[in-house]
């Protein structure tokens, strides 16, 4: 490959999460070997709501080179073992969709095999005690993993972190610029176009400067600046799918106990979020306009708060979708600007985590070769409606008859894809992970069993092994559990000992 066809300055329009995100990894990838420019507006506000994340982040803070006990510290960060979903399935209903596997495979089938089995003749405990994360999180512990005992369940301890996320943005470009990206400070009033084939060659700003680049990603957010505004990609709506297309955000006082798990309320036209930090709860209530007004949104965010608002809500308007093309032409979309699906299982951070690695992987010279983009498109697709399936799950799941949106959800025809996973584990109590799709068996299963879905069928090899040694298999998982949970730390003196944000 000849020098002259490597590419040389990549732009980032946007800051935010979505744009230092981007800029940090690419930093640390690309040593020092591209000029990464990034151009935002203190003007221009960023949704930053998204502060609840899934495990993958911990390899992404590897690749950065962040410190954890610094990262916690910088971001007022807690640790998330797990989400909680309240009255998802019916009113009054809870479950945990805890990190991490399940029990402990022994035999010749996974462990949730054998539970199935004894769930059905009664004889087995709720799934909740067979996984360390679920039941140190209903007890509010938490440690890291460690190796120190053998085969312990303290060696699975899978775990993420809530963050405050413009701090986390802050932290991370205080991160980047030392290794040489170049924040411009600016709003960007025009972009330009190269005449032949409409490739973007430079945006310029209110003062007249411009930035040239050959790559160009796109962190603007739901605008989508480049994406949309100017190459007019497209975009596929799913709101038929996932009706909420509204959102409040408000901060609140600190609840006194600091849970180490986001909980998801549902109400009658959509769900509320909660999210411990150290010095507030983040709260939001996502909702369909449909059924619910943004006043009847907002009595009901404000009078379910853990305390005293911080601010007044503030209000997010979106489409569920994904923009048809995440790359075209020299611009890749990251973030918003690629797509939303709704918060509910914590994946927008990790979308933009998975965005980068691809373009990593799939990293351009100035040929732009047309067979790499449609690879990157394909797999970005595919990501994006396998993570769609999974939270459409929730809603689809439901057996609610006190309001017409949940009646709504439970009858509303789904994606093939998703149809074929839920008749498969209803008929055969098997889930079928595909070509690395982001949410794992385990994941699926605690959904549909947490909304009362329930297998009819267990693997037939189960029944080598005889009842009395699956029930001594299955007690022995759980009272081992019982006694490392009762050795973790409190998770707010865990934080306070270890990772406490200066006041």
């Amino acid at each position: 490959m000849q020098a002259a066809s490597l590419i040389q300055t990549i732009v980032i329009v946007g800051g935010g999460t979505s744009g230092w995100m981007t800029a940090a990894a690419l930093s640390a990838v690309l040593k020092g070997q591209y000029k990464i420019k990034l151009v935002e507006s203190d003007e221009i506000g960023t949704v930053g709501v998204g502060e609840a994340t899934i495990p993958m982040i911990q390899r992404f803070n590897k690749i950065v080179g962040l410190d954890e006990a610094e990262f916690m510290r910088e971001t007022k960060g807690t640790f998330k073992l797990a989400i909680e979903f309240v009255n998802w399935g019916k009113l009054g209903d809870r479950y945990m969709h805890g990190f991490g596997p399940i029990g402990q495979d022994l035999w010749t089938v996974r462990f949730d095999q054998y539970w199935q089995k004894m769930r059905m003749l009664g004889k087995a405990h709720p799934l909740e005690a067979y996984s360390i994360t679920r039941m140190a999180a209903l007890a509010n512990k938490f440690m890291p993993p460690t190796d120190e005992v053998a085969n312990s369940p303290l060696n699975d301890i899978a775990y993420a972190y809530h963050f405050d996320a413009s701090l986390y943005a802050k932290y991370l470009r205080k991160l980047s610029e030392p290794r040489g990206v170049q924040r411009i400070e600016g709003k960007i009033t025009q972009v330009h176009q190269r005449a032949n084939d409409g490739f973007i060659e430079s945006v310029e700003l209110e003062n007249g400067q411009r930035i040239e680049g050959d790559l160009f990603i796109d962190c603007s957010g739901f605008r989508g600046l480049l994406i949309e505004q100017t190459l007019k990609t497209g975009y596929e709506d799913w709101t038929h799918w996932l009706p909420c297309d509204r959102a409040l955000a408000v901060p609140c006082a600190s609840a006194s106990v600091l849970t180490p798990y986001t909980r998801s309320t549902a109400h009658s036209a959509g769900w509320q979020w909660r999210i411990p930090l150290q010095h507030r709860t983040g709260n939001g209530h996502v909702y369909c306009s449909q059924f619910m007004s943004d006043d009847q949104a907002a009595d009901i965010l404000l009078s379910t708060l853990d305390g005293k608002a911080l601010a007044d809500p503030r209000p997010i308007r979106f489409t569920t979708g994904m923009r048809k093309q995440a790359w075209n032409k020299n611009v890749i979309a990251v973030g918003l600007s690629s797509g939303f699906l709704e918060p509910l299982e914590s994946t927008s951070i990790h979308l933009i985590q998975s965005t980068v690695a691809q373009l990593v992987e799939f990293f351009p010279d100035r040929g732009f070769n047309p067979i790499e983009i449609a690879e990157f498109n394909r797999q970005s697709r595919f990501h994006f409606e396998r993570i769609r399936d999974f939270i459409i799950l929730h809603y689809h799941l439901n057996q609610r008859q006190d309001s017409e949106f949940w009646k709504a959800c439970a009858h509303m025809q789904i994606p093939e894809t998703l149809q074929h996973k839920i008749d498969l584990f209803k008929a055969t109590g098997r889930v079928l992970r595909i070509d690395g799709e982001l949410f794992s068996e385990v994941g699926w299963l605690q959904v549909m069993e947490g909304q009362n879905l329930h297998a009819q069928q267990y693997h037939p090899l189960v029944d080598l092994q005889s009842e009395e040694s699956i029930h001594e298999y299955l007690e022995s998982v759980r009272q081992v559990i019982v006694k490392c949970v009762d050795v973790m730390p409190d998770h707010q003196a865990f934080i306070a000992q270890n990772c406490a944000a200066l006041r």
